[in-house]
């Protein structure tokens, strides 16, 4: 990466639906589903699966902070997925599928506990998602990189990635005035 671009990892649930959604971003120059926040080192989607690692999956989106600023990319975050659901998004179950901001420093520390408190004010329940530092990123396997896009018809596509698509490019409608 660059001196230009910035990355922050977010995990809400599946990782195929936090990347569909951040690539459709103007500004995000590139989105990778992975894991973090767990103590094992290169774990694999089974291990993670099993829920015994402390990872949880996680996209980690590089962006140009000229194009987008990251309250942007984190508004969008809580958009998308529900962040009052405990070690879990929708039939999804597990630690693997909490809610969490991963900082690289005290400035993506402080945009995330902004949009932490701003996403509390728009639930009836608190918002349980995690901050923590960023220790490590594990890249997902490839089969897993752009899958929404490779797979649009699988099923889990298209009955819970495609609406969070959806939610996303209404999002990205309102950043973006349409061309006359």
């Amino acid at each position: 990466m660059d001196d230009d671009t910035n990355a922050i990892v977010l995990g809400g649930g599946c990782f195929w639906c936090l990347e569909a959604a951040f690539e459709l971003v103007p500004g995000v120059l590139a989105v990778e589903s992975g894991y973090a926040g767990g103590d094992r080192a290169d774990p694999s989607y089974e291990q993670v699966s099993t829920g015994l690692t402390g990872h949880a999956e996680v996209v980690r989106v590089a962006f140009d902070p000229e194009a987008v600023s990251l309250p942007t990319l984190l508004e969008l975050f809580f958009r998308i997925h529900d962040p009052t659901t405990e070690d879990r998004q929708g039939a999804d179950v597990g630690t693997q599928y909490r809610s969490i901001i991963l900082y690289a420093d005290e400035a993506q520390k402080e945009a995330a506990e902004a949009a932490i408190k701003a996403a509390g004010s728009r639930y009836a329940r608190p918002v349980v998602t995690d901050l923590e530092r960023l220790d490590a990123f594990w890249p997902a396997e490839e089969y897993h990189q752009d899958f929404y896009r490779k797979n649009p018809d699988y099923g889990y596509c298209r009955a819970v990635v495609a609406p969070k698509v959806e939610k996303a490019r209404s999002f990205v409608d309102q950043l973006v005035p349409a061309k006359p």
